[in-house]
């Protein structure tokens, strides 16, 4: 495992612990915001939701203090930790699913052992963590300021950049497309995924989007936190989607050598390094692979990898490969949210 930089923790006074959950209705650090929990929660209706379809509205949250505030889940998801043990918390279909680690966090200390999982019931969540502390990893990564040869696609307000875009409050929505044509570059982007805590563990629905290169190869964006990549840890949970489709994926190629997801509603970032593929001049036969290398939170997911065709499925197959193209933030029925995008091009 590879990291360009150390991610820090944050200081001992922002975190707590949960032994005393549900012992006080005093004010509890959640990592994301700062929330009351009583004795008894009290679980108002959502005020935003995204419809699945017109008969089935699936609760979304697209703003960490509203999720604190509404539902109870939210604030037990999350990352803890106490000794060398860590566990990773998803909420999911009104339980709690439990993703434990030995030596740390994936990223960031775990041993590469086996993952043990747990289920939990609502109300036995809070004594489960009893002891663990909790903290926000997000908060404590150093997003990256553009550099001086950068072009600066997006910085909180639409511009001449893109061919169509939505943004509202300063951020970009997926759903964009660069005017320009790029072959090889190096591109930075940040981006949060949607807290969707009723949908199945994998469901597309939790966040679903990504990032095309060149508008052919996508790197997939989706709530895939605290999920194991190992196949073992499926034969008894219905897998909704594989691996290779996973955030950090190169959607239907190859999935990230190790899942480095932040919870939902929290900020992370990615950094691309693309090659684009090599067409002779006469016969327009490819004569060289288009390569991709990926840095999720700040770790190496994707090497080096040799890409031999476009991706995505269906009925039309996998995206026609191109020497030249836009740059494609995908909108697929998902409030995924997208800022400080830039990228540079490669002599």
């Amino acid at each position: 495992m590879k990291t360009r930089k150390r991610l820090r923790f944050l200081a001992a006074s922002s975190l707590f612990t949960l032994a005393w959950l549900g012992l006080t209705s005093g004010p509890v650090a959640t990592g994301h915001a700062q929330t009351a929990v009583a004795d008894k929660p009290v679980v108002t209706e959502p005020k935003q939701t995204q419809k699945k379809n017109d008969k089935v509205p699936v609760p979304t949250w697209t703003d960490a203090q509203a999720a604190a505030r509404e539902t109870s889940s939210f604030q037990f998801l999350g990352e803890y930790t106490q000794g060398d043990t860590a566990i990773q918390v998803v909420p999911a279909e009104e339980r709690f699913y439990l993703s434990i680690y030995q030596g740390g966090l994936p990223g960031a200390g775990w041993d590469g052992g086996q993952i043990k999982h747990q289920w939990i019931d609502a109300d036995a969540i809070a004594d489960r963590l009893a002891g663990f502390t909790k903290f926000d990893r997000a908060a404590s990564l150093e997003f990256t300021k553009p550099p001086t040869d950068a072009i600066v696609l997006f910085d909180g307000k639409k511009n001449k950049h893109w061919k169509f875009a939505t943004v509202v409050d300063g951020i970009l929505q997926a759903g964009a497309a660069t005017r320009a044509k790029f072959k090889d570059f190096k591109l930075h982007f940040e981006c949060m995924t949607p807290y969707k805590p009723s949908l199945p563990l994998s469901h597309t629905g939790r966040g679903n989007s990504g990032v095309f290169a060149v508008g052919a190869y996508e790197v997939q964006v989706m709530d895939t936190f605290g999920l194991d990549l190992d196949p073992e840890a499926w034969k008894e949970i219905k897998l909704l989607k594989k691996p290779n489709t996973w955030c950090g994926s190169i959607y239907g190629i190859r999935p990230p050598s190790i899942n480095v997801c932040s919870p939902p509603l929290t900020w992370q970032s990615f950094d691309v390094e693309f090659t684009a593929a090599r067409f002779d001049a006469q016969s327009k036969t490819k004569i060289s692979d288009a390569v991709i290398t990926v840095y999720h939170n700040d770790v190496l997911i994707q090497d080096h990898v040799k890409l031999p065709r476009g991706t995505g499925g269906g009925p039309k197959g996998p995206r026609a490969e191109v020497a030249t193209g836009p740059i494609h933030f995908q909108k697929h029925g998902n409030p995924v949210q997208y800022r400080n995008i830039w990228v540079q091009v490669k002599q």
